[in-house]
């Protein structure tokens, strides 16, 4: 018989920081204070742009949806395409890039609440789901049918199902679990060496509880990323878990594996002394740090300015742009933004032709503005990516 006290998901947390741990925490605290420094805070706002685009492409990968950047890119200048299956799928990155920013936000304005708190995880939840058509929202299960609402937990046996081998707890307590999740993965009431454990412990006790009908995941991974901004390790949003959890350390199947295994019931005496095994968890948190680790190094080497600035020349001669356009880009790179009339003063050209090169620059993209006559900053266009950010996509895309 399965307990179906909140209980069952202990333990949440290990009673304390294993040396092996500690230096994790200690090396994942240095890369995310790396990865936020050094860049022009206006570069970086425009990276972080680039960066929801990116975590909403390999959080929707992971749930086997395939959107490329390019229809991402479409769907947020409101181009939507006319196939109705490629259409929702562009609503649905839609829906997840305004929710992050939303988080990003709200952390800004330091006003991001408890991410583990079940007044947040519906907020996500509804957020991500409101808007979208209802098509999306009907689940069928058992030959019947049924609506999903927006921000409601399980209630009903309907929602009651199996995800792998692992039976949720039944919608009838999803509730209590909740409630007891939210005070265990408190991150205000945690140090900083914990909370970062409670980012990755947080992540599979709220999946092994499944609490809505579905979205379970997506919604995980943007409370990951809350979670992580809330811990000290966000980096402005300069890097996304959900990149490093669809590839894994060594296989595209290591989440779901690892995720299996975290479920496993305690061991013997030796497994801790709650109903889940301690062994699993820690194993679980140590890969799961490690996969935050090689996120923030990838990305750090990614943003890093002298080698951003080299593909940005590489590039450049790529689209066959004069010289001059460099100069323009590597400028606007090291002072975040800078006026029209800066920019035709670097180019070291005429007038005329300066600022035809700089109207190219921005219709092509890759520099842009907030209005038709203001400075302009670097973008990050989807024809750009794969050379001004290798490996960031998959190949194929």
């Amino acid at each position: 018989m399965i307990i179906e006290t909140p209980q069952r998901i202990e333990p949440c947390l290990p009673e304390a920081l294993r040396p092996e741990i500690a230096d994790r925490i200690a090396t994942l605290s240095a890369a995310a204070a790396r990865l936020s420094s050094g860049l022009h805070s206006r570069t970086a706002a425009n990276l972080a742009d680039l960066v929801r685009v990116m975590n909403c492409y390999y959080s929707n990968l992971i749930e086997g949806h395939n959107t490329r950047p390019h229809d991402i890119e479409q769907a947020l200048h409101s181009r939507f395409n006319d196939d109705p299956v490629k259409r929702n799928l562009q609503l649905e990155a839609l829906a997840h890039i305004r929710l992050q920013k939303k988080i990003d936000d709200l952390f800004a304005a330091d006003a991001l609440e408890n991410p583990a708190s079940t007044d947040f995880i519906r907020w996500l939840h509804r957020e991500f789901y409101e808007e979208l058509p209802e098509s999306m929202l009907t689940l069928r299960h058992q030959d019947k049918t049924v609506v999903m609402v927006p921000g409601q937990f399980r209630t009903l046996p309907i929602h009651d199902v199996s995800v792998g081998r692992h039976l949720p707890p039944s919608s009838t307590v999803v509730d209590a679990f909740m409630q007891y999740f939210e005070t265990r993965f408190c991150l205000d009431k945690l140090g900083k060496g914990m909370q970062m454990l409670a980012l990755a412990a947080a992540h599979h006790r709220f999946n092994y509880i499944h609490p809505f009908p579905d979205g379970n995941g997506r919604v995980s991974r943007l409370m990951s990323h809350a979670m992580a901004l809330k811990s000290g390790i966000g980096a402005h949003g300069l890097w996304s878990i959900s990149r490093g959890l669809a590839r894994g350390l060594k296989s595209r199947q290591d989440y779901m594996h690892m995720m299996d295994y975290a479920d496993m019931p305690r061991q013997g005496d030796l497994d801790g002394m709650g109903n889940l095994s301690l062994d699993a968890l820690n194993l679980f948190i140590d890969w799961f740090l490690d996969v935050c680790i090689d996120q923030i190094t990838y990305m750090t080497d990614l943003f890093s300015l002298d080698t951003l600035a080299l593909r940005l020349a590489r590039y450049c001669d790529y689209r066959n742009w004069r010289p001059e356009a460099f100069r323009i880009l590597e400028a606007t790179l090291l002072r975040g933004e800078i006026s029209r009339g800066d920019a035709l003063r670097i180019s070291g050209l005429r007038e005329r032709t300066a600022r035809t090169l700089l109207s190219s620059l921005i219709e092509h993209g890759i520099l842009g503005s907030d209005s038709p006559k203001g400075a302009v900053s670097l973008r990050f266009p989807a024809d750009s990516l794969d050379h001004l950010f290798p490996n960031l996509f998959p190949a194929q895309f």
